[in-house]
């Protein structure tokens, strides 16, 4: 199970005293219990899955792509660069990204089981991407591939 391995790998992380691994591993699991604690709400007494887990990493590699992007413009590499290692720490944790080609079939296929043919389409697209390619796929990319197909280009 995913939290299992990212707590081992926390536990190392502290013996080793890997500052920026440690804090990024951290910041990981306290945003797991958060969405547990949402989850809870909802009657869900398990916690996230894996998928569920994997879609939030997404969202935090984003967050920090982001971050890198403000700190360059604003002068700030060395904060630009501890970003870049919490990236790589994440990256870790998910499963290797599909590539152009993969993704370009992956949106071909969905389009077509789904009959996907206007801008209408777009959002029941996406939602089958990442229920079946969670983790695994660039979603931003993704989208744009599928607004692409979807007017033609």
């Amino acid at each position: 199970m995913l939290r299992d391995q990212i707590t081992e790998t926390m536990k190392n992380a502290m013996r080793a005293k890997d500052t920026i691994p440690l804090a990024t591993l951290r910041l990981i699991l306290a945003a797991m219990k958060d969405r547990d604690i949402a989850a809870r709400s909802k009657g869900n007494t398990v916690g996230i899955t894996d998928d569920e887990i994997l879609s939030m990493m997404q969202s935090m590699i984003k967050q920090r792509r982001d971050s890198i992007e403000m700190y360059e413009k604003g002068g700030r590499p060395e904060l630009a660069e501890r970003e870049a290692l919490e990236i790589t720490v994440i990256e870790s944790f998910l499963p290797t990204q599909m590539g152009e080609g993969e993704v370009k079939a992956a949106v071909d296929a969905i389009m077509t089981e789904l009959e996907a043919t206007s801008m209408k389409d777009m959002g029941r697209v996406m939602a089958a991407l990442k229920e079946r390619f969670a983790g695994s796929m660039d979603f931003g990319k993704a989208s744009g591939v599928v607004k692409a197909k979807i007017c033609g280009n």
